[in-house]
């Protein structure tokens, strides 16, 4: 039962979806009076698919590529963020972002370390995000994020990281359903099917973290939210229980990244 969701997940207009896609991008362009987008290009799928989108939508000369490796990112991505770009023909700038970040640990005293993983992991995410915004205000850009609908029910980003953008245009599409799309717009299957890595440090794999890889979770995802089942509805289909309920917990406890920052009472007036 759970493999008929999965089907059910793929069986998409790749032509019209990417259509679609495109008139998102373009109308939140002319919405915004900017001069065009900017994005992170890491080598991974989610990122090639924005900037492909992109490009049809907006034509290259609106569109810029930010590299922005640390020194243990694999040498493979590059060479994929770098082929492509060239193939899309936009424009790139590159900006190790290892001297930053030893910028801070000098600044702050605490070393990158086992104990110091996570929040130096989600520094460098945010250290990126903020080179997206000096670009963008440099030139009158807007940020396209490149998040995906998995990613963001399973709150699998930096909050005010990657997190940190103007606008999602892939956000409502699975990461399945992503890498098929990236299939229909003419990506290599190295890209396509990269396994998922946000590289924050080294070594770093999403399916380390995660409940399971996203061709398990992607449906158990569909059938929550979508179709709005239970979690013993979910399991009745054939999914793993532990699995279900890791993926509610990491959506409920990843609630305040999909939230604006909670308000104060306003002032009492006599």
């Amino acid at each position: 039962m759970l493999k008929q969701l999965q089907d059910e997940l793929l069986r998409v207009d790749w032509g019209r979806t990417a259509e679609a896609l495109e008139a998102f991008i373009a109308q939140r362009f002319r919405d915004a009076g900017v001069g065009g987008v900017v994005l992170g290009l890491s080598g991974g799928v989610d990122s090639s698919v924005v900037a492909v989108l992109s490009v049809r939508a907006l034509s290259r000369e609106k569109v810029l590529g930010v590299l922005m490796p640390a020194e243990f990112t694999p040498a493979q991505d590059l060479e994929d963020a770098e082929m492509l770009a060239e193939s899309l023909g936009i424009e790139t700038v590159r900006v190790p972002i290892k001297g930053i970040v030893d910028c801070y640990a000098s600044a702050l005293g605490i070393e990158p370390s086992e104990k110091t993983r996570i929040p130096y992991a989600n520094l460098r995410a945010r250290v990126r995000m903020s080179i997206l915004y000096f670009y963008a205000n440099l030139r009158n850009l807007l940020v396209i994020g490149t998040g995906d609908r998995s990613e963001i029910l399973l709150g699998y980003y930096t909050k005010y990281g990657d997190g940190g953008v103007d606008f999602l245009p892939v956000g409502n599409i699975y990461k399945t359903q992503l890498r098929m799309l990236g299939k229909h717009l003419g990506l290599p299957d190295r890209i396509a099917f990269k396994p998922s890595s946000p590289q924050l440090y080294p070594g770093h794999r999403a399916v380390d973290e995660l409940p399971a890889d996203y061709d398990v979770l992607d449906p158990v995802l569909y059938a929550l939210f979508d179709k709005n089942m239970s979690v013993d509805e979910v399991v009745g289909l054939g999914a793993d229980r532990r699995i279900v309920e890791a993926v509610v917990a990491r959506f409920r406890g990843s609630v305040h990244k999909r939230e604006m920052p909670p308000v104060g009472p306003c002032p009492v007036i006599v």
